[in-house]
């Protein structure tokens, strides 16, 4: 194989997507080259493509040059460089590290200028290069399919439900998880509630989706069209204590909610806008409440989560490898499809991880 193919984006909408070939790149000093079998997506990806991804101003959009998009794949080793700091070899499986620059604590804005899918080029092609630091090891265990949907997605819930707690002390045991919609987020932070002893309160649309989500393990399911005041219904189901963390991905559209389904003492992760990113009049009237009050309110946290550093994505793959955990993959289109598989994902019709294979020897999970 003497080129790369590659889907790309000018960030002018998901229906612009174009395939393309570039020149297979040779690992330098501390790089490693590798053939991606699998790469995941995220709504990030779609906003991406459609020009919408403007809300973090240490990452530039960079105008209308083409960009590969996605960010998150499983891929093998096929070369490596002089020098390396972290010792891949030959034939390695490994996992892209969404910011290489985030090896541990807090990001800084500095560290954003090498984010994967933007400003860096993405991982939607057959080969990349990667810094030694921005590969971690797959889980022998996995497939391919599986694997891929750890980096963001995965990590994500991970930071949501313990990025509060010291490092190698996950915890969870006893708490209340709220997880809002069936996305790759909140069916990966459905997956570790569980494992770490938690109770777990999802919401849904759609009744279809809150079923396949009970037979996954969750012991509350709320439908928010029909149960428009959600907040009082995951009230209920946890006896008056509310949530203690919850899984905030729905803007504009469903803080004033959450603040009021948070526990005492309780977090609210700001993860998603679907809802929107521009606050409305609540069905209440114009409440303007002040976002300082409401937290005091609760004398809980409001934070906002975007992914996590290194050293957390190591502790939360030891965790995966502990209890066996398995992303829950929806669906998996070829490579050639990559177009529709983004307008797939912008539809909502997914529960958990829409994956696109990139090579003929990815292994996926079984049928």
């Amino acid at each position: 194989m003497d080129s790369v193919q590659q889907w790309l984006t000018l960030q002018d909408g998901l229906e612009n997507l174009s395939r393309a070939s570039a020149p297979m790149p040779t690992p330098g000093p501390d790089e490693v080259l590798v053939q991606i079998h699998t790469v995941s997506l995220n709504y990030r990806d779609t906003e991406v493509c459609m020009g919408l991804y403007g809300h973090h101003r240490a990452i530039s959009t960079g105008g209308p040059q083409p960009l590969v998009p996605c960010s998150d794949m499983c891929g093998t080793v096929v070369a490596v460089g002089q020098d390396l700091k972290v010792g891949h070899k030959m034939g390695d499986r490994v996992l892209s590290v969404f910011n290489h620059l985030h090896q541990t604590g807090h990001v800084r804005e500095a560290d954003m200028q090498v984010s994967l899918g933007l400003p860096l080029p993405g991982v939607l092609q057959t080969y990349r290069v990667f810094p030694s630091i921005g590969l971690v090891p797959a889980p022998s265990y996995l497939t391919d399919a599986e694997a891929c949907c750890l980096p963001i997605a995965s990590l994500t819930a991970w930071m949501a439900i313990n990025g509060m707690r010291p490092l190698g002390q996950p915890g969870g045991a006893g708490e209340v998880v709220l997880l809002q919609g069936t996305g790759g987020v909140s069916m990966a932070g459905l997956q570790i509630a569980k494992a770490s002893g938690a109770s777990a309160v999802v919401t849904s649309s759609s009744d279809d989706k809150l079923q396949a989500v009970k037979a996954m393990g969750a012991d509350c399911l709320i439908n928010y069209k029909t149960t428009p005041r959600w907040a009082d219904a995951v009230m209920a189901c946890t006896e008056g204590h509310g949530a203690d963390i919850l899984f905030e991905n729905g803007g504009a559209g469903t803080l004033r909610q959450s603040f009021d389904a948070v526990a005492f003492g309780g977090i609210i992760n700001c993860i998603g806008y679907l809802g929107g990113k521009v606050n409305k009049a609540t069905e209440e009237g114009d409440d303007r409440t002040g976002v300082n009050v409401l937290a005091l309110r609760r004398n809980m946290t409001l934070r906002g989560i975007l992914n996590g550093p290194r050293d957390r994505f190591e502790e939360m793959l030891a965790f995966y490898e502990k209890h066996h955990l398995r992303p829950a993959v929806h669906r998996v289109f070829s490579f050639e499809e990559g177009k529709t598989a983004i307008q797939y994902l912008y539809s909502g019709q997914h529960i958990g991880k829409v994956v696109i294979q990139v090579s003929e020897e990815a292994t996926l999970p079984p049928d």
